[in-house]
């Protein structure tokens, strides 16, 4: 069976990594919602893991966020919440800023970007060597996000320097906007984890993840009453999602002896080969999961342009010698992270309802 054609991230257009750069700099490209325009200040949130897709299936259920005007951009490649939050706070491409993924290859370790450990070393990598250009074009900034994250590695990585608020529950984020949305503040950006925690707990397809976009629905519609009318409240988002279920998860099988250890996410797994055996890698790769995943050399994704253009040599060494990106409802085990395989949806890959997600937005109405 033909496989779909994967969906190309818009690098320097209608792309999340252009949202940052366009308010900041108060342009005003085709794709940006109009409400943005003459607004004296911007509060830009980000629903971690709510896809174009899921927006356009459930327009009942979310009726503030379908009635705001704009449409959908994409996301980076990889389509992954390291990636793609590191991309929308320094305006850069994955080829550019280093964050490849989840997990990172990093001077023969394996990062966990997130949780900002290494696989070997109990002592985490300096924040700045992993990620060393400014968030928010160097300019002064304000983060509202979990509490729990202000002093995370990740958090240093992709945001540091902000002033950060941190709340810790739903009614303190709408609190902290609306105080913010009365101050001299001109943006602020602001972070919320649930539709993405919940899909990967329960999945898509039953009453958990419906009852969590109305609930985010919901939060939007209570910042929008919070905000006045003179600021402009912009939604966009990191990635979509794609159902794996128990039956989806895929072992390396055959395709383990020829691989030295892997890094990446489950829909865009990255594998490293032993010294000189790259081709060999590619080609078992080829063979095993060709009819599920968009198998990719590293000269293919480098060459190619997935992650962006103009990779820097960070970059280039931190990808594997071949990436399965699934195109198919399915997931690839690392052996090194056996409990990913308890998700029940993941990310990362290049199909529609991961690489397309929301760019709206409206005044407040408070």
């Amino acid at each position: 069976m033909t496989p779909p054609e994967p969906t190309r991230a818009a690098y320097g257009g209608a792309c999340v990594a252009s949202i940052v750069p366009a308010l900041l700099r108060k342009a005003e490209p085709a794709w940006l919602p109009a409400p943005v325009a003459g607004a004296r200040a911007v509060v830009l949130l980000v629903l971690d893991g709510l896809g174009w897709d899921a927006l356009g299936a459930r327009p009942d259920t979310m009726p503030n966020l379908t009635a705001m005007a704009g449409g959908p951009v994409t996301t980076v490649v990889p389509s992954t919440t390291a990636a793609a939050l590191t991309s929308i706070t320094t305006g850069l491409p994955p080829s550019v800023h280093g964050v490849v993924g989840f997990r990172v290859a990093l001077d023969g370790d394996v990062l966990n970007v997130l949780g900002f450990q290494l696989a070997k070393s109990k002592r985490p990598p300096d924040p700045f060597t992993v990620q060393r250009h400014p968030p928010f074009l160097g300019r002064p900034a304000v983060v509202v996000s979990g509490a729990a994250y202000r002093d995370s590695g990740f958090t240093k990585t992709h945001m540091r320097d902000a002033r950060y608020v941190g709340y810790r529950a739903d009614s303190t984020l709408v609190e902290h906007l609306r105080t913010l949305g009365r101050g001299d503040a001109p943006f602020v950006y602001a972070y919320y984890p649930g539709i993405d925690e919940v899909a990967h707990a329960y999945g898509l397809h039953d009453g958990y993840y419906a009852a969590e976009l109305h609930a985010a629905d919901r939060l939007v519609g209570e910042i929008l009453d919070a905000l006045p009318d003179d600021v402009a409240l912009v939604v966009t988002a990191d990635h979509g999602q794609d159902h794996v279920g128990p039956d989806g998860w895929r072992t390396l099988g055959d395709v383990a002896d020829y691989t030295a250890f892997g890094s990446g996410d489950a829909r865009f797994r990255y594998l490293h080969a032993p010294r000189g055996g790259g081709a060999e890698l590619v080609e078992a790769a080829r063979d095993t999961f060709g009819p599920e995943a968009w198998v990719l050399s590293r000269e293919e994704l480098l060459d190619e342009g997935w992650l962006g253009p103009d990779p820097s040599p960070a970059t280039r060494r931190r990808v594997g010698d071949v990436v399965l990106a699934a195109h198919a409802g399915v997931a690839f085990v690392d052996p090194a992270m056996p409990r990913e395989a308890h998700l029940v949806s993941a990310h990362g890959s290049l199909t529609q309802a991961e690489m397309l997600v929301p760019c709206v937005a409206a005044r407040g109405r408070g």
